[in-house]
């Protein structure tokens, strides 16, 4: 029944850098960390045609129990990458949850009640299998990617233009050079480290246990949670499905567990049947006890370098914000990178990254805070007022939306970016500029599509109605392709035109990530080509 799951080993070579060592050679890009986020920074630096080196000192996928949950805007990004199909293929993908208190239902709720979106709500997948795909789409991006195993970074020089790297192989020490540095090395990072970063917050003093099991069971494919089980009393408890019949557990165990003996067999297995039943037959494929911190880097930019992922920011697992908002990061960085490198755009576009994803870090470190205390009461107070919402949320609708068992990640809007163009007129829905587009289904040439796939690498201008026209529009070194509901597709369902309000022949300018920067009623050139302006970070 064990998971028969094989760990790939991926070769070392040595790489032209080595081989001519006399000289040192500079590199548009280079990444550091062949993990979730480093793969995708490399498979969205290839897409928009950045030459890009990945370097790792390990030689295959994350190993243990990690990531399991990946939100529906990270694989919309994965989507543009050419990933998430196999994703979601292998993957369980859910959208109901159930919190339990005691053993009462106290609340449930569903992630994506709207039906007209390719991507689900939540899809659980073990962070091994994502890698490994990722690696090999990077593969076939060789012409692009150069993905270098067991390639520790031991230093680093700043320049103002550049940074000076010493890498340790198996053949022993090299330089190299690299006009950026992408830091993708984990909550550890190194990187932060040498460049005297500061990584403040929080660190929780809880512990959790964490379980894989492999089992075949009847659980609904579901997130269930529980605070103050029978089977679990005085802690929280939670449960849901992962490929190939594995399912993760979590238990609360207090901040005084010695974790050396929670994590003994003999201590684990009575835990877990009483959870799953004395009759439920499971296999353990995984223990470990975790403590976790919500803090974040002072600057994601240090010059020429920049953290994404867990070298950025660190939260709880309650709401699987970990990878989802690290792919998030790498999202809103690479394009701006992209025009940075090509000149279209000012140096300082990279501020932007520091201000739109710290705002970000923040949001998720509030509500990752937030779910924590209402999940681990610090005090005699906070634990009445949060068995009372748990108690009174079995009968009335106003307390269901104060509990908090973790709140899923959703995507942060950028509400106060420099780079969005406020609003002069009247809409309704939340597409307002900041905002990641939502999908919605199209039709294309008589076939079925979605309003994403529409949306291509640089600035989109979308019009609901004709534009006779030219089929672009350009501000300075940038342009934005013109596409036109009813022109090149239709919105047949009308799920469109009631998401973007867009029945009045509104006009959206959308980012090369897919996030509206402006929105007008009518069209006019001028208006657009100014907000392009702005939202390349030149006004």
């Amino acid at each position: 029944m064990l998971n028969t799951y094989t760990w790939p080993e991926y070769d070392y070579v040595q790489s032209e850098d080595q081989k001519n060592s006399t000289s040192v050679k500079r590199h548009p890009v280079i990444v550091i960390g062949a993990g979730l986020i480093g793969l995708t920074a490399a498979l969205d630096c290839a897409k928009r045609g950045i030459p890009v080196i990945v370097m790792d000192d390990n030689n295959t996928v994350s190993i243990g129990s990690r990531a399991v949950c990946y939100a529906k805007r990270p694989l919309e990004i994965w989507d543009r990458l050419e990933v998430a199909d196999r994703v979601v293929e292998k993957g369980i993908s859910w959208k109901l949850g159930k919190v339990f208190f005691k053993e009462d239902l106290a609340y449930e709720f569903d992630l994506l009640p709207e039906e007209g979106h390719k991507m689900p709500a939540i899809t659980n997948l073990q962070q091994y299998y994502c890698e490994e795909f990722l690696v090999d789409e990077v593969v076939k991006q060789s012409d692009l990617i150069d993905l270098r195993w067991k390639h520790k970074l031991i230093s680093l020089t700043r320049h103002d233009d550049y940074t000076s790297l010493q890498v340790e192989t198996p053949d022993g020490v090299f330089t190299m050079e690299c006009d950026w540095l992408i830091a993708c090395d984990g909550a550890n990072s190194n990187i932060r480290k040498m460049v005297h970063a500061s990584f403040t917050g929080q660190f929780f003093q809880d512990r959790f246990l964490i379980a894989d099991v492999v089992m075949k069971a009847d659980f609904p494919t579901e997130r269930w949670f529980w605070f103050d089980p029978l089977f679990h009393k005085n802690q929280s408890a939670l449960l849901h499905k992962q490929s190939d019949d594995v399912w993760r557990l979590d238990f609360q165990m207090g901040w005084d567990v010695d974790p050396h003996e929670a994590t003994k067999r003999e201590n684990v297995i009575p835990l877990i049947k009483a959870m799953l039943g004395h009759g439920t037959d499971f296999e353990l494929e995984w223990v470990s006890i975790y403590q976790f911190a919500c803090r974040r880097i002072d600057n994601f930019r240090y010059g020429r370098i920049v953290f994404a992922g867990d070298a950025a920011h660190q939260v709880s697992p309650f709401g699987a914000r970990g990878a989802n908002t690290g792919i998030q990061d790498i999202d809103n960085l690479i394009w701006k990178l992209k025009m940075v490198m090509d000149g279209a755009a000012p140096d300082s576009l990279i501020d932007s990254y520091d201000e739109e994803r710290a705002f970000a870090a923040d949001d998720n470190l509030l509500n990752s805070t937030r779910s924590t205390d209402f999940i681990t009461p610090k005090n005699r107070a906070s634990r009445y007022f949060r068995d009372a919402v748990l108690e009174l949320s079995k009968k009335y609708d106003f307390a269901r939306p104060l509990v908090n068992s973790g709140r899923l990640s959703t995507p942060t809007p950028y509400v106060n970016s420099s780079l969005n163009t406020v609003d002069e007129d009247d809409f309704d829905g939340t597409m307002c500029p900041g905002t990641n587009c939502i999908d919605a289904p199209i039709v294309k040439d008589g076939k079925d599509g979605w309003l994403l796939h529409q949306l291509g690498d640089g600035f989109t201008v979308l019009i609901f109605g004709d534009y006779p026209e030219n089929t672009s529009i350009s501000s300075g070194d940038i342009s934005a392709e013109v596409i036109t509901v009813g022109g090149q597709f239709e919105d047949r369902q009308g799920l469109l035109t009631t998401r973007y309000d867009g029945g009045k022949g509104a006009v959206y300018l959308i980012r090369p990530d897919q996030h509206v920067a402006a929105r007008w009623r009518t069209f006019d050139q001028e208006k657009i080509t100014t907000a392009m302006a702005r939202a390349t970070g030149q006004r």
